[in-house]
């Protein structure tokens, strides 16, 4: 006799915060073409991440210090997935002939795989096939319906649709006489790093959706610093390869990032989680680089990003909760804000912020334009040149995430909607392509800028911090947030990115300002070392910060 259907006999729910934008609307942010392909074969394997409820929730305010952190191991055994929750969708995946399988430990995902007509009938969605210029990618648009049972367990159901979900935030330097650039060791010395300080004992992770990098380029570009060239490990996500193409792809994004937080921090390992650019593909990379035991990375950059609008709530959720985890493990993540401005390339919709750069437990970094002689910096301003279509910092207010209690006296402005309230960015520094990083890409060397540039700048500067502080910064935003930190800043108080003017103290478009190193070491170190001396205390929410000063939004 047959086994009774379990699940399939159940009444579905839709899965909240998984409704898919159609194809050709999410599509037009990506690609000037968007047309329908032909069917690919019911019977093509895919694989899908299910990510379940944890054993017990993250109490953030009591993790948030070095006090209260966890090693991998604890949070693997605290905060990793319910057991009840894996028993239920291992079960659910077998009804519908799937195959589940836990993924890295403390991550809370199981990897569903199986033909894609399975895939539809279990998930309850339908697929449909569109070239964007000229790739094909599996979509789905509106909600994931799950049987009734797994109401509760379930957080969210990523790669069932695998359209590009993020960009790289670079820029490459335009051809101008009055143009200068900078090595990231001269950067460096204008944003006042201890010279002769190096990150020895410390692991860059580095989050990538696409490119690659060269060995040979590295070697190459390190002599020219008279730098011995970094260790760089390549680490595959959900099939993701460290794959080289050409120097107008996105290797141009993974030489900046390697070739700038390793120049900034010597010493320093580095890790490069190569992910498909997909909801999934990013989201597992994070989590991957979070729990990794073998390369331990304490401080991860990421330079990739979309739109709040362009991604669904569920995966907005499920990269959030992954960042929360890294706050708990005491691993800092930078996160670039955007290079179109206050709109975030959505046209006609007001003001936009990026994400992840608007997860609150991210640093998020904007960026400035920055003339400097010697190690002196002549002048900064805010980073936009929008009117030649070079681009802009990022910057704003989250329509999704709430304001933190650390920021909640910066004075960030209202947000535009009912919900939302995290201000965008935290800090800032060099990012204007035409004053931009040189470096090399694909055998030539080449002058880069954009928000890229910025995030892996301070996860150097982080690094740095941890190896001179012997111990991580971990989440450092309520530190730098605090007035003993006001000092450690250069306040940027002209220009704008077209929705928010700079002005005193913290604005959305550089956020606190950009870096005095030296004293940002100090001051993460001064708190590191104030919370190791209460170790024994019951661990408390941060302190509430002072305000800087209001941000001044754009009237012209």
């Amino acid at each position: 006799m047959a086994k009774k259907p379990r699940f399939a006999s159940q009444v579905r729910f839709a899965l909240p915060g998984s409704e898919k934008l159609p194809v050709t609307a999410a599509g037009k942010r990506f690609a000037a073409q968007v047309v329908p392909a032909p069917k690919a074969s019911s019977a093509k394997a895919m694989t899908a991440s299910v990510i379940v409820r944890p054993r017990q929730p993250l109490a953030p305010k009591t993790l948030l210090k070095p006090s209260g952190r966890l090693t991998r191991t604890e949070y693997a055994r605290q905060h990793g997935p319910d057991s009840a929750s894996v028993r239920l969708v291992k079960a659910f995946a077998a009804e519908f002939s799937l195959k589940a399988a836990l993924g890295i430990a403390g991550s809370r995902t199981l990897h569903v795989t199986g033909s894609r007509a399975s895939m539809a009938k279990a998930f309850g969605v339908s697929f449909g096939d569109h070239l964007i210029d000229g790739t094909p990618y599996r979509c789905r648009m509106g909600a994931i319906l799950l049987p009734e049972e797994l109401r509760g367990h379930v957080v969210a159901v990523l790669g069932l649709d695998n359209r590009p979900q993020a960009k790289p935030h670079f820029r490459v330097a335009q051809p101008r006489a009055a143009n200068v650039s900078y090595t990231p060791v001269q950067i460096a010395e204008l944003y006042g790093f201890p010279s002769g300080a190096t990150a020895s004992g410390q692991t860059i992770g580095i989050i990538e959706l696409g490119g690659g990098f060269r060995q040979t380029d590295l070697t190459a570009y390190f002599k020219t610093l008279q730098m011995a060239a970094p260790s760089v490990t390549a680490v595959s996500v959900d099939g993701g390869k460290n794959a080289p193409s050409t120097a107008n792809g996105a290797d141009g994004e993974v030489m900046l990032d390697i070739e700038v937080c390793a120049a900034v921090a010597p010493g320093a390992k580095v890790a490069v989680y190569f992910a498909p650019n997909t909801d999934q593909g990013f989201i597992d990379a994070i989590s991957t680089a979070v729990h990794d035991t073998a390369n331990k990375p304490s401080v991860i950059s990421i330079s990739w990003g979309g739109p709040e609008s362009s991604w669904t709530s569920q995966a907005m959720t499920a990269l959030d909760q992954a960042c929360q985890a890294a706050a708990a493990l005491g691993v800092t993540i930078t996160v670039a804000s955007g290079d179109s401005g206050a709109t975030d390339g959505v046209s006609g919709s007001g003001d936009h912020v990026d994400f992840p750069a608007s997860s609150p437990h991210v640093l998020a970094c904007g960026g400035t334009k920055l003339n400097g002689s010697g190690t002196t910096i002549v002048s900064e301003v805010v980073w936009n040149e929008d009117a030649s279509g070079e681009g802009a910092t990022g910057g704003g207010v989250s329509a999704f995430f709430g304001l933190p209690s650390w920021q909640a006296n910066a004075n960030v402005p209202a947000p535009a909607g009912t919900s939302g309230g995290r201000g965008v960015p935290d800090v800032a520094g060099d990012a204007e392509p035409s004053t931009g990083y040189v470096i090399r890409v694909d055998g030539s060397t080449t002058v880069i800028g954009g928000t890229s540039a910025v995030a892996p700048l301070w996860a150097g500067l982080i690094a740095l911090a941890n190896a001179q502080n012997k111990v991580a910064a971990g989440f450092a935003n309520p530190v730098l947030y605090s007035t003993g930190a006001q000092t450690a800043f250069r306040d940027i108080t002209q220009g704008n990115n077209g929705g928010f003017s700079a002005g005193p103290g913290w604005d959305a478009c550089t956020g606190l300002g950009s870096p005095n190193g030296a004293l940002v070491i100090a001051a993460l170190g001064g708190a590191a070392s104030a919370a190791k001396g209460k170790k024994k205390a019951k661990p408390g929410p941060p302190a509430a910060p002072t305000a800087r000063t209001r941000a001044h939004p754009d009237t012209a």
